[in-house]
C-alpha cells in the first residue's frame, strides 16, 4: 500500500545547497565558534535573497531530504544494534531543541519531532509536513537546526566530524553517476 508521503513522490530539492548551511554550521561550532560570523551571516543572507521563491522551495525541499538520508542512516545504524531510531533519536533531538529557545521557539519544536519521525518511519518530511499547509518564517531556523543536530549526532557515532557532510557528498555523487557508461 503506498502512502501519500511515499519518498519516491516528492521533491528532492536543492541538497547541495541546504548541505552547504549545514556543513557551514558544522564547520563553526568545531572550531568553537559559538556565534555566528557577522560576515558569513551576511553572505548567506545575500544568498538566500538569490534564491528567490522557487529557491527557497528548492532548499526547503533539500534540507528535508538531508534529514530524510540522515534519518535513513541512523534508523540503519540502530536496527543493527536491535535498537528503535525514534526512541534513541527524538527524544535526545527534542532535549537539545528546547535548550535553543532562540534559535527553536518551543511551538515548533513538536513540527521537527514530526519531520524527524516521519523520515525515521521512510515517508518523506517534506511531503509530510505539506499537510499542514506552508512553511513558516518561525520553522526555518528550527529546520536547519534538525539537520544539523542530526547530522552532528551521525558524527559523533561514526566518531568523524566530517562522517555526514561525507555520506551525502557520497550519495550524490554516485545518484549523479548513474545509468553513465
Amino acid at each position: 500500500m503506498s502512502s501519500s508521503c511515499d519518498p519516491a513522490n516528492a521533491p528532492v530539492g536543492d541538497v547541495g545547497a541546504a548541505l552547504m548551511m549545514v556543513d557551514s554550521r558544522l564547520k563553526a561550532v568545531h572550531s568553537g565558534k559559538s556565534a555566528t560570523d557577522p560576515e558569513q551571516q551576511a553572505l548567506m543572507d545575500q544568498y538566500l535573497a538569490s534564491l528567490g521563491p522557487d529557491g527557497l522551495d528548492d532548499l526547503l525541499d533539500g534540507a528535508c531530504t538531508l534529514i530524510y538520508m540522515f534519518m535513513t542512516w541512523l534508523r540503519k545504524a540502530h536496527e543493527g544494534e536491535d535498537k528503535d531510531v525514534i526512541e534513541y533519536v527524538v527524544p535526545t533531538l527534542v532535549a537539545t531543541m528546547r535548550m535553543m529557545p532562540r534559535s527553536c521557539p518551543p511551538e515548533v519544536i513538536p513540527m521537527m519531532a514530526g519531520l524527524v519521525i516521519a523520515a525515521g518511519t521512510e515517508l518523506s518530511p517534506n511531503l509530510w509536513r505539506q499537510q499542514y499547509g506552508d512553511w513558516t518564517k518561525e520553522e526555518m531556523n528550527p529546520l536547519e537546526a534538525t539537520a544539523f543536530l542530526l547530522a552532528e549526532h551521525i558524527n559523533r557515532i561514526a566518531d568523524n566530524p566530517d562522517f555526514a557532510t561525507r555520506m551525502i557528498v557520497d550519495a550524490l555523487t554516485n545518484a549523479g553517476g548513474e545509468g553513465e557508461d
